[in-house]
């Protein structure tokens, strides 16, 4: 049927005219997303064929970024120049420029890629090139208890070799920060500057902090205990943004005479004074509670010291206010993603959450509740798996929404991830890929808006 009346005309033409000014905001923000780039890597390039070491890094959790400053650092006090640069922004024209590149790369789980490195999987080592000018030096970050360890670092250098590319020494393995792996590190740089540098290189020692508050927040919880621990510093409160990790020194089985390093996400910010964790108590077979999470919530009272060492983890650092979030998690997941909320003063943020049972694992709900209030937080969908009602993981949310999260995309929305590695990481991913597609999900993560913090 047609119409000649002229208010229908209008609004047709109102709707059509709304929809390609979108359209063209759009196209225009990428383009100059595209130029900037395009600017940065340029001068990037410039700066590594002047000379300059390129030092780049693919780190999940902040460690190898930090170990990449540390080794630009080294390189300055040799009197040498150097260039940092994340798996996300490296790209050919840098490689090709340069002369030494040093690699610092993690792998996660079962031989993966860290997320910045997507750029690097996809528009690099899925070519072949030619890079026969370049030499290049690789410290892998792995963990043994995998069985590809180090598989990313292994396929980074395998692709570098193709290329024509020249070792200047044998791969460093560190397993789960060795500090005699990071040592041989340090060695190998004195070798190449000529420094004499001191050879105890080692990250930052952990503080004493004190554990002023520990809460079960789940009694009688189906997934096992939860417990809420607030703790304060001995000395002066540092500094934090969302996405930082906590590393635990936790009193070894030798009766405390070694720490064994454990990663938290911190679920709060310098403002509220303390740092705060949600630590789920893990089981043995036997039934012996879990090293780090036995000694966190039924072995250290209450006024115990804990050493604590906060690294920065960039790679989970928020946007700005104005970007909208799409926040997904699961279990103590929330942790991470709690500490976002309280940072963003305002713009839009959905929170999609799941765990086992609404009536025990409604993790922060007061906190969720009172930012439904204020506005902080836009929207809130959470899904439990073990309720009769329900039955479905945090993924689920995403297929029933799938509009939605397209819709938020479309306006620029980033989307991070926190929360465990089995399960639920592969589970949102694919539930992403379906509603958006898989070029377009691996176009968010070069661009640095999907990002995670698994476990």
């Amino acid at each position: 049927m047609t119409t000649t009346d002229p208010v229908h005309w209008a609004a047709a033409g109102a709707a059509v005219g709304l929809w390609l000014a979108l359209t063209l905001a759009t196209v225009w923000r990428a383009f100059r997303v595209r130029r900037a780039e395009r600017a940065r890597s340029n001068a990037m390039a410039t700066e590594a064929g002047g000379g300059a070491t390129l030092v780049a890094f693919a780190s999940q959790t902040g460690m190898a970024e930090d170990l990449a400053r540390m080794t630009a650092r080294a390189l300055t006090e040799a009197g040498e120049t150097a260039m940092v640069v994340s798996f996300a922004e490296l790209d050919l024209a840098m490689l090709k420029a340069a002369r030494r590149a040093l690699f610092v790369v993690a792998t996660t789980g079962e031989g993966d890629a860290p997320d910045s490195a997507a750029r690097v999987v996809r528009r690099l080592m899925g070519e072949a090139t030619s890079l026969p000018d370049l030499t290049y030096g690789m410290l892998a970050l792995g963990d043994r208890s995998y069985k590809d360890y180090c598989g990313f670092a292994h396929a980074v250098d395998g692709w570098l070799k193709r290329s024509g590319a020249e070792p200047l020494f044998d791969m460093v393995e560190v397993d789960d920060a060795d500090p005699d792996a990071i040592r041989q590190w340090q060695h190998q740089l004195n070798a190449l500057t000529g420094s004499n540098a001191a050879a105890d290189w080692t990250p930052a020692t952990h503080q004493p902090w004190r554990l002023e508050a520990r809460t079960l927040v789940n009694p009688g919880g189906p997934g096992g205990e939860a417990w809420r621990l607030r703790l304060v510093p001995v000395g002066t409160l540092p500094d934090w943004r969302a996405g930082d990790i906590a590393e635990i020194g936790v009193p070894g089985p030798d009766g405390g005479k070694s720490l064994a390093a454990r990663d938290y996400s911190i679920a709060s910010l310098p403002s509220e004074g303390g740092l705060e964790l949600l630590v789920r108590l893990m089981s043995h077979p036997d039934g012996t509670p879990g090293l780090a999470s036995g000694w966190l919530t039924k072995t250290l009272e209450v006024g115990g010291d804990v050493p604590i060492r906060i690294r920065t983890n960039s790679g989970f650092h928020g946007p700005s206010a104005a970007t909208p979030m799409i926040l997904i998690g699961n279990g103590t997941g929330i942790a991470g993603l709690r500490a976002h909320l309280v940072e963003r003063p305002g713009g839009e943020a959905w929170l999609m959450f799941g765990e086992r049972s609404r009536a025990h694992d409604a993790f922060f709900d007061d906190d969720l509740q009172a930012w439904l209030g204020d506005g902080r937080l836009t929207r809130l969908d959470r899904t439990f798996s073990r309720d009769a009602n329900d039955g479905r993981y945090v993924q689920a949310l995403i297929d029933e929404h799938a509009a939605e999260v397209r819709a938020w995309i479309d306006r620029g929305a980033a989307v991070y991830v926190c929360g465990s590695l089995e399960g639920m990481a592969t589970g949102v991913h694919a539930a992403l890929e379906r509603a958006l597609g898989s070029d377009a999900l691996i176009a968010l993560s070069e661009h640095g808006r999907y990002r995670r913090d698994i476990y």
